[in-house]
């Protein structure tokens, strides 16, 4: 609208253009003797198409020149009417059976007609209500089996000291690795986040120049586990457990699951954190002096007064890289793409994205069943013809949730 005095409004000629006018247009001008190839320059349309509208005018007149519905002529997974019936009534007469059962049911009644996939039957299910749908079961975080280390390298801890901003505003992320038996602090990094590929470049330091553990003890929280991956595991976690570390997790809110860490937390924040440096790099400088003196000078009463440096020796297992996986005992081995799936069988199976890049086992124990597994630990079985994984209860055992 046009605003022409207080109170009034002119309607501006906007000019509406509808498909059925354009083609009589341009077969009116194709009757008049133009070319059809400059003609469908004009309308902006190809020759094929041109000719398309040409001869459906020819065939079909005036009513040749409307739309067409494009709804398809056949349906790929389309039964006849009585077998859809057929598979409702057998559903009917027995209400716990699913696609598999009711279609086998048909094969050996009606041998005659065409048996149609467990999906067709399936879907057929599906569309009349007939499916119950399965909630999806969260992972929910617990913790595991505790175990005391008496010698240095058979538990390291791991943890995030609650973030601080710095003088410039920013936050600090600090990340600490401590060695249980000798509460030796073995990594203690100032982060900007809790990102995994700021954590990894730390543990790597730490696995080349102290060795491997026999196990981490950590919380729940991210990167350390993932409350959307399978089983609670993050890539840090598999990547640990592909270095043949184990994985041990506190309950959820209960750090005195972890006290010596959380006791040596509480010291790090008063002699380091209270005022906070300016920026990272400086406050960086002070967990290093910091743990300088903890491992060196300062002596601990529950280590009859030595100091961590005394007792800590290197890890006698050193980091080697990853070993090569192998499944001498499964028919074949496959790879877990990016996205985090299998392809078996022309068929895309969902495993995890924390598995991207592993090899996996496989192994068919019946018809179209498979086996699959991490390392020395069983996931769960696949079903082709449901195209997901059923995962195991507990496969990593006691150790992890």
């Amino acid at each position: 609208f046009t605003q022409l005095a207080f109170g009034e409004r002119a309607r501006m000629p906007w000019r509406t253009c509808r498909p059925m006018d354009e083609r009589l247009r341009f077969i009116a001008r194709l009757l008049e003797g133009e070319k059809m190839a400059p003609l469908c320059r004009e309308f902006g349309i190809s020759r094929v198409t041109g000719y398309k509208i040409y001869e459906r005018y020819k065939t079909c007149g005036l009513d040749g020149l409307n739309d067409r519905s494009r709804r398809p002529y056949r349906h790929a997974n389309k039964l006849p009417y009585q077998v859809e019936r057929t598979i409702l009534g057998i559903k009917k007469e027995h209400p716990s059976w699913g696609a598999p059962k009711i279609r086998d049911k048909l094969i050996r009644e009606f041998p005659m007609i065409q048996a149609p996939a467990v999906s067709t039957v399936h879907a057929v299910l599906d569309r009349n209500g007939l499916v119950k749908r399965r909630k999806r079961r969260r992972h929910k975080a617990e913790g595991t089996e505790l175990r005391a280390a008496h010698k240095p390298n058979g538990l390291w801890c791991a943890d995030f000291k609650g973030e601080f901003k710095l003088g410039n505003g920013r936050y600090c992320y600090p990340l600490t690795v401590t060695d249980h038996a000798s509460r030796f602090i073995l990594a203690c990094e100032a982060l900007d986040s809790v990102k995994e590929s700021g954590v990894v470049p730390v543990f790597l330091r730490s696995f080349e120049e102290h060795g491997l553990p026999a196990a981490i003890r950590s919380d729940n929280g991210v990167p350390f586990a993932s409350p959307n991956g399978l089983y609670g595991l993050s890539r840090l976690s598999v990547w640990w457990l592909r270095l043949g570390i184990a994985i041990e997790r506190i309950a959820p809110g209960q750090p005195q699951q972890n006290g010596r860490h959380e006791r040596m937390h509480l010291t790090l924040k008063q002699e380091t954190a209270r005022p906070p440096a300016m920026n990272i790099l400086a406050q960086q400088d002070r967990f290093d002096a910091f743990v300088d003196e903890f491992n060196t000078e300062r002596p601990h009463e529950a280590l009859n007064m030595k100091r961590p440096a005394d007792i800590y020796t290197p890890a006698p297992r050193p980091y080697a890289g990853l070993p090569e996986l192998q499944y001498p005992f499964h028919d074949k081995d496959i790879l877990v793409t990016a996205c985090g799936r299998i392809c078996m069988h022309r068929k895309k199976i969902n495993i995890s994205t924390v598995l991207a890049g592993q090899k996996l086992g496989i192994k068919e124990v019946d018809h179209g069943i498979w086996l699959v597994s991490f390392m020395a630990y069983d996931l769960g079985y696949i079903d082709l013809e449901q195209r997901t994984l059923q995962p195991l209860d507990n496969p990593f055992g006691s150790r992890l949730l």
